[in-house]
């Protein structure tokens, strides 16, 4: 006698896998709390979330507990989760890692930039700078976020990448303030700082200038240090 064969039909539209789901969730909390739309001190209940976002408890669980890891909201266990204020300490360290790292990417990819490269650089860094101009901040970080992404892809270095992107969230929050004043006039100057070093293949000089970029991001806009030009003649 033979077996009778059960076929399951596959399914024309798959769910998205639990993991995901659950960056999905990360994503849409973490850019909420870096523009300000869950403010700091703001509760995060878990229904209340997946609520909002058409997702169980479990994804939003899991995201949050991600957000803790990188610093983003507090969690008191039995208690509430609550949205961090941006602590001057967690800035520093994050900024030493990133400024660090940032350094390396651009060590690693100045020498191999293309013309098209600096071309994309270039452009980034005048929408940058119209961005400030009409004092549309999220132009400007967008265009920021642009800029500094070029020289990290060059590089293909994706440990670094992976680092950068945990600890960038905390920065991206302090940018909000320097940005919003005349420290973001003085990124446009480093900025083409930057792409000079890359241009003349001045390995050293284009790290130090990334670095120095990065180094100078703080959490109250009016401490920033001076403009240093760096080293070397002018291409």
């Amino acid at each position: 006698m033979c077996d009778i064969l059960h076929i399951v039909p596959i399914p024309t539209q798959s769910l998205p896998p639990r993991a995901l789901l659950r960056d999905e969730v990360f994503t849409r909390l973490r850019d909420a709390i870096v523009d300000g739309t869950l403010a700091p001190d703001e509760q995060l209940r878990d229904g209340e979330i997946a609520a909002w976002l058409g997702v169980s408890r479990t994804p939003v669980r899991e995201a949050l507990l991600e957000l803790s890891r990188v610093g983003l909201v507090r969690a008191t266990p039995g208690r509430s989760t609550v949205v961090t204020p941006v602590d001057p300490a967690a800035v520093r360290d994050a900024r030493t890692v990133v400024a660090a790292l940032h350094a390396l990417a651009v060590r690693e990819a100045a020498a191999r930039l293309t013309a098209e490269d600096l071309t994309e650089m270039r452009a980034a860094n005048d929408d940058f700078a119209a961005a400030q101009r009409r004092g549309d901040l999220e132009a400007a970080l967008a265009a920021d976020e642009r800029f500094h992404a070029i020289p990290l892809r060059v590089s293909g270095n994706a440990a670094v990448a992976q680092v950068i992107a945990q600890y960038e969230p905390v920065l991206r929050r302090a940018e909000r303030l320097r940005f919003a004043s005349h420290e973001g006039e003085a990124s446009v100057i480093r900025h083409d700082l930057l792409i000079e070093r890359c241009a003349a293949r001045d390995v050293d000089g284009a790290a130090r200038i990334s670095e120095q970029i990065w180094q100078t991001l703080v959490t109250e806009p009016a401490t920033a240090p001076p403009i240093p030009r760096p080293e070397g003649p002018t291409p």
